[in-house]
């Protein structure tokens, strides 16, 4: 009986190998980076991170103010477009402000439709500036602009995707992948794909976020609307493969098991 028993546990531990061997190879963020002085500037003057243009479906919360507050209410009695967005964390908040139309155009009170498209937020405010003071409608007048629908979607092999929201209307794509809760151990660092819309041009980009490089990429700083995929590594698709493969080997093995355990106990 013990010649017997020592064979079945043979056989357990073979099995449990053949289904449990998975690769652990260990993956890391810029594995060939050594000490370095970045200089912040060149991030700021790449052609990624340079002043944005508005786009048709922007939405631009706008408030008017002057030395005369009763004088620059009347030009902040509404924000036309109330949306609802979600955070990383799942919670969701309104926000408003005025929708470039498909004419490029957004409407403000008293001072009618205003050209916004291929603007940017400089320049859009000077312009409203420029027309207030035209038409003497205000002394010095103070023109803030936001974006509001400022937001990057991470999809793929990620701890939480998530269409997240940016109020500061800056973001890296690191940090847009940390908010999404990290890549997996199944998620491929280097081969992340970017997908950008920009002035109805898709734009799609392979990174390697294993390479140094990627820190003074144009690419480091992410626009409104990108988008961001993590695809799975080689580890993922061997076990899930490898996993379906030995169900039913392990099973018939499990059987076979249980058949001589029976014998072994029950003769």
């Amino acid at each position: 009986m013990t010649y017997k028993i020592k064979n079945i546990f043979i056989y357990l531990t073979m099995l449990i190998s053949m289904v449990s061997c998975v690769s652990s190879k260990p993956t890391t963020y810029f594995n060939n980076a050594s000490d370095t002085l970045l200089v912040h500037n060149a991030l700021k003057n790449s052609t990624n991170h340079k002043a944005l243009t508005i786009q048709k479906n922007d939405i631009l919360n706008i408030s008017i103010s002057s030395l005369n507050q009763d004088a620059s209410a009347i030009f902040n009695t509404t924000n036309n477009y109330v949306f609802t967005s979600s955070t990383s964390s799942g919670s969701n908040t309104q926000l408003s402000g005025y929708l470039v139309n498909e004419d490029g155009m957004i409407h403000l009170p008293i001072l009618g439709n205003i050209k916004a498209i291929g603007l940017t937020k400089n320049e859009l405010t000077n312009s409203i500036k420029q027309i207030i003071i035209e038409k003497r409608l205000l002394m010095d007048p103070i023109v803030n602009i936001r974006h509001v629908n400022y937001e990057v979607t991470v999809l793929g092999e990620v701890g939480k995707p998530s269409v997240i929201s940016v109020p500061n209307e800056n973001i890296s794509l690191l940090k847009a992948i940390g908010l999404a809760g990290d890549i997996t151990i199944y998620g491929r660092k280097d081969n992340v794909l970017l997908i950008r819309e920009s002035d109805e041009i898709k734009q799609i980009k392979y990174i390697d976020l294993n390479s140094k490089d990627f820190l003074q990429s144009p690419y480091y700083y992410l626009q409104p609307n990108d988008i961001i995929y993590v695809e799975s590594n080689k580890n993922k698709v061997a076990s899930v493969g490898r996993g379906t493969r030995l169900l039913p080997v392990f099973l018939s093995g499990l059987s076979v098991v249980i058949l001589l355990v029976d014998r072994v106990f029950y003769q």
